[in-house]
């Protein structure tokens, strides 16, 4: 099947300033051709580590929208965020909309890349879903607690570790004053208060997703939390899934049991203690197992992802990866699939 085509323009002086940005946001004005249609478009590079790789992701503003160009360049199978953004859904929370495309810039052919819708207004639009506040958990201090990661040294905000996108300075303070209600240990105010201010059903259900997908990196970054305009509750957003399906964020085999059921983050550890909610994310589990979790339900989708890309994997000259390497992606991503159901059925018990 042949991919849509993204061909990206840089004059000479765009070209030299964007390697010169490598490692800073600025953007650089260039022109994109989209569907047969040139226009005029900024661009910048995007990521941690992967800028320094061959083949670099993008933020490409087009339209009054940004997208992301993800490289996967960690990836072998090249589909883990795209079945990752697939599965949610089926779990009833939302994710970005993504597809594969085949990128250029300046005639020279870049390889596969996953176009990846971003989290903001018209994301919220385009659903129907009021929000009132976004933020971007953008490193491991949005662990909703009061403390750095792994460190008994507190955080200079409370917002430490988010990335705040639009809502306004009341938003910012409600924000802070939630995380700060998460951390409260007075016995008076008991985990199920929380329920005023979060959907603890979204909440228990993303986190179902992140267990089952095995993204160790996804429970203190790697998400976005919006406040619902119509309940006024905060809601969760997955967000970088490309270390899931028996794969970490740099491409290695991941342990089967690295990812415990329960997850972990301050919010989560206050959640699951107590049983009500316990039970709540148990019955999650139990239902996901039973339908959505499942290589009848994963795998086709999973196989005609990887059957698209396959002719076009092959040429890819950038990958990171052999194609004989992609192949054998398949039935890794069917392993995982079984050893997890295997493991969170073991440990339901445990939830009761």
């Amino acid at each position: 099947m042949a991919l849509p085509v993204r061909t990206l323009k840089l004059s000479e002086s765009a070209d030299r300033e964007l390697e010169r940005n490598l490692w800073t946001d600025r953007y650089v004005t260039c022109a994109m051709r989209v569907n047969g249609q040139t226009e005029r478009t900024m661009v910048r590079y995007r990521g941690g580590h992967t800028r320094e790789y061959p083949k670099r992701s993008y933020d490409v503003v087009l339209g009054g929208e940004t997208y992301h160009y993800n490289a996967e360049f960690d990836d072998p199978s090249m589909i883990r965020n795209a079945l990752s953004f697939a599965f949610f859904p089926m779990l009833g929370v939302p994710a970005p909309r993504c597809r594969h495309v085949l990128l250029y810039r300046n005639g020279d052919p870049q390889g596969v890349y996953l176009e990846i819708e971003s989290v903001g207004k018209r994301f919220f639009r385009r659903r129907g879903i009021g929000a009132l506040s976004l933020f971007y958990a953008v490193n491991n201090n949005a662990n909703f607690g009061l403390y750095r990661h792994n460190s008994e040294s507190p955080k200079s905000s409370l917002l430490s570790g988010y990335e705040y996108r639009f809502g306004g300075e009341e938003e910012r303070k409600r924000f802070a004053s939630f995380i700060r209600s998460v951390n409260n240990t007075d016995e008076r105010l008991p985990a199920a208060g929380l329920s005023r201010s979060l959907d603890v059903d979204n909440y228990l259900r993303w986190l179902a997703g992140a267990v089952l997908t095995g993204n160790y990196d996804g429970f203190e970054q790697n998400y976005a939390v919006y406040r619902h305009s119509r309940t006024g509750k905060y809601r969760i957003i997955p967000w970088d899934y490309e270390g899931t399906w028996g794969r970490n964020c740099y491409g290695q085999i991941q342990d089967d049991d690295l990812v415990p059921i329960r997850g972990y983050n301050e919010l989560t550890r206050r959640l699951l203690d107590y049983r009500p909610y316990r039970r709540m994310y148990r019955d999650i589990l139990i239902q996901a197992l039973k339908g959505p979790f499942t290589e009848r339900k994963i795998m086709p989708i999973a196989n005609k992802m990887l059957s698209e890309l396959s002719p076009h994997v092959r040429q890819d000259v950038l990958s990171r990866w052999s194609y004989s390497e992609f192949l054998g992606e398949a039935e890794l991503i069917r392993r995982h699939i079984r050893v997890r159901r295997e493991i969170v059925t073991r440990e339901l018990d445990g939830l009761l």
